[in-house]
């Protein structure tokens, strides 16, 4: 069994919220194990709850979309939320939940790995984007620390509410391969010198 699937059933045994009273099924995350990138939006909803799966309600669709707009799967890059239950009348996760839960995903990028982490809507952007600047504000930017590249971009539910955020979130999808060539350029620039040096000597 994968580290990953080890924590799926930790997961699934906790028990430290109240809302984990009322959900049908816990939803840890899923994709691919290596994933390059890594997706994160905010909790699970009504769909969510009754698959165990992220993203696959209205908003999964086109997040589905969105990563064919730049020829990816979901399979091939890795989803999950910054909390693994659904909050009870699919209200706003409470900063008690988020806490709670922050371990789950901690283990999970460690897990990972992943090269960029996109943060979905603004509950995971406060948790990777400290200050207090608004979605509004900081959607379509990257930060980049310990070698990973943190990208910030409206949750695709926020575009299925309001038609006028649909072209920044397409235009903000379109930039990550760039992004992410940029990650690459950087793991050759560290081979180089190594391979360099076996001449050298």
């Amino acid at each position: 069994m994968s580290a990953l699937s080890e924590l799926y059933e930790e997961i699934a045994l906790c028990r430290q919220c109240e809302i984990a009273k009322y959900r049908t099924k816990v939803v840890p995350g899923e994709g691919a194990e290596d994933a390059d990138i890594l997706f994160i939006g905010e909790a699970p909803g009504w769909h969510e709850d009754q698959q165990g799966r992220p993203f696959v309600g209205p908003a999964g669709l086109y997040l589905d979309e969105l990563l064919a707009s730049i020829n990816l799967k979901r399979e091939q890059v890795y989803i999950a939320n910054v909390i693994k239950c659904r909050p009870t009348g699919n209200r706003d996760p409470l900063p008690s939940e988020i806490h709670n839960c922050r371990k789950w995903l901690e283990r999970q990028i460690e897990l990972i790995h992943p090269r960029i982490i996109v943060t979905l809507g603004r509950y995971s952007m406060a948790m990777f984007f400290p200050g207090k600047k608004s979605i509004s504000k900081i959607h379509g930017t990257a930060q980049k620390r310990d070698n990973v590249i943190y990208y910030a971009m409206y949750h695709p539910a926020a575009a299925l509410h309001q038609q006028s955020l649909h072209q920044a979130i397409e235009t903000d999808m379109l930039k990550i391969p760039s992004l992410l060539a940029q990650t690459e350029s950087v793991a050759e620039a560290k081979q180089q010198p190594q391979q360099l040096n076996m001449f050298g000597d």
